[in-house]
């Protein structure tokens, strides 16, 4: 939680594509607490289920609030495969969520008083880059790990055009 920033230029580590995720909530109305608090509590359950299996494939995550309305999760996933082999295992708490609100919309209990989102990303290599100075671990960087800037390229258009092995062809 208070790490210390790596000193000088780093960028992420990430060899392949990148899997992101964004998901949130929106309190439509703030007086309606018994709505939007368990959305919000589900939000931190959910990570804290993920956290605790590090197999399901999450690799890291950051909270942010876009207003004091709108409060969502920037996520970093393995592949898209694990993240959506998560979403829809009935087992795991996020399954059973969408349960309850898929139920409630049905039985037309939804009242609009939170809002609820979600946007997935597969960004293929080259299509990405990072930069962090003077910053810890953070991000794409704090999911995949941080390398110091002129291992990738001292220039974006260096980063974009990194390659993994992998995707260079060669054999390790």
């Amino acid at each position: 939680m208070f790490a210390k920033p790596v000193r000088g230029r780093t960028t992420a580590d990430v060899d392949g594509d990148a899997v992101v995720l964004l998901i949130g909530m929106r309190i439509n109305h703030f007086w309606a607490v018994h709505q939007w608090l368990p959305v919000m509590l589900a939000m931190f359950r959910t990570l804290g289920e993920l956290a605790r299996d590090s197999t399901r494939g999450l690799l890291g995550h950051v909270l942010m609030t876009a207003s004091p309305r709108t409060y969502y999760v920037v996520q970093y996933w393995e592949s898209k495969e694990k993240l959506y082999a998560y979403a829809s295992s009935p087992d795991m708490f996020h399954h059973k969520v969408w349960g309850i609100v898929n139920s409630k919309e049905r039985a037309g209990k939804v009242r609009g008083h939170v809002g609820l989102w979600h946007e997935a990303y597969v960004v293929p290599e080259g299509a990405y880059e990072s930069i962090y100075f003077d910053m810890p671990a953070f991000g794409l960087a704090g999911a995949h790990g941080q390398v110091p800037l002129e291992r990738r390229g001292r220039y974006a258009k260096d980063r974009f055009a990194h390659r993994s092995a992998k995707a260079a062809g060669e054999t390790g």
